[in-house]
C-alpha cells in the first residue's frame, strides 16, 4: 500500500513514518505550514525543517500553507491530501496521533471522504515504552518549544536522551504532564532517524523564553554525513 505520512518534523510523525516504512511503501510526506503558532491541528515550531528531513530520507514532500484558522485548517489539509493522491497515488494516510481525539477524528473524516485508509500507529501506546524506543533506536530528538511548568530555558534545544527522559518522568509524576508532550507541554524536531541517509546539523538558532514558555527557533541548518 502506498502511504502518505502527515509530517510536522516532530518525533511522533517521524517515528510513525519509520514504523510505516517497515510494513508498507511511504510514497510521500505531507506537511501543512500554519501561520498560527497556536494552531489546534498543526505543529508549528521549525516545521520548515521537514524539507531537510524529506531530503535526508529520500522521500518526496507535499507542502501547503494555512492561515491557521480553527476548522478551516481541515480544508487546508484536505487540499494537501488531494495533491498527494494526484501526484503520488497514495492509498492511505499515517498520523503521529497518540491521544488527541480532536486531531485523529478530523483526519479520519478527511480520509473517509477520500476513500483513504487512516493509520495511527502510536494511538494509545505506552508513552514510556515509546519514549524508550525513540532513544534506543537512535532517533535524535531535540526540544523546539516548551509551554508549561516546570520546563526552564535549559530545555530549549535539549536532546531527548535517557537523562532527559528521567526528568520527564519526574515531571509527569509531580506536575502531571504527559511524557510525550501530547498535552502541549513541549514540542520537538528530529535531527536524525535510522532511515535518514544524512543527519540535520543546526547551524544557527534563536532562543526566547519567559514564564515557562520558550522557543528554540532554528534559523539555519544543513545536512551532513552521519
Amino acid at each position: 500500500m502506498r502511504l502518505g505520512v502527515l509530517c510536522s518534523g516532530g518525533k511522533d510523525s517521524i517515528y510513525s513514518c519509520g514504523m510505516a516504512r517497515e510494513q508498507e511503501e511511504v510514497a510521500c510526506l505531507i506537511t501543512v505550514h500554519s501561520e498560527n503558532e497556536e494552531s489546534y491541528l498543526f505543529h508549528t515550531p521549525n516545521v520548515w525543517l521537514v524539507r531537510l528531513q524529506a531530503e535526508a530520507a529520500g522521500i518526496p514532500l507535499v507542502e501547503t500553507g494555512s492561515a491557521g484558522k480553527k476548522e478551516e485548517e481541515i480544508a487546508d489539509l484536505g487540499r494537501a491530501l488531494d495533491r498527494a493522491v494526484e501526484c503520488h497515488r497514495i492509498e492511505g494516510v499515517v498520523t503521529g496521533a497518540i491521544l488527541s481525539v480532536y486531531q485523529a477524528s478530523r483526519i479520519q473524516r478527511l480520509c473517509r471522504d477520500r476513500s483513504l485508509w487512516c493509520f495511527n500507529p502510536l494511538w494509545h501506546t505506552s508513552q514510556e515504552d515509546y519514549m524508550q524506543a525513540l532513544i534506543s533506536k537512535g532517533y535524535e530528538v531535540l526540544v523546539s518549544g516548551v509551554y508549561s511548568a516546570p520546563f526552564d530555558a535549559a530545555w530549549l534545544g535539549r536532546r531527548i536522551d535517557a537523562r532527559a527522559l528521567a526528568d520527564l518522568k519526574e515531571y509527569a509524576r509531580d506536575y502531571r504532564i504527559t511524557l510525550t508532550g501530547e498535552g502541549g507541554e513541549y514540542e520537538t524536531f528530529v535531527a536524525d532517524a535510522p532511515f535518514f541517509r544524512k543527519r540535520i546539523e543546526v547551524v544557527a538558532a534563536e532562543e526566547t523564553y519567559q514564564n515557562f514558555r520558550g522557543l528554540f527557533r532554528v534559523t539555519a541548518a544543513r545536512l551532513v554525513e552521519k
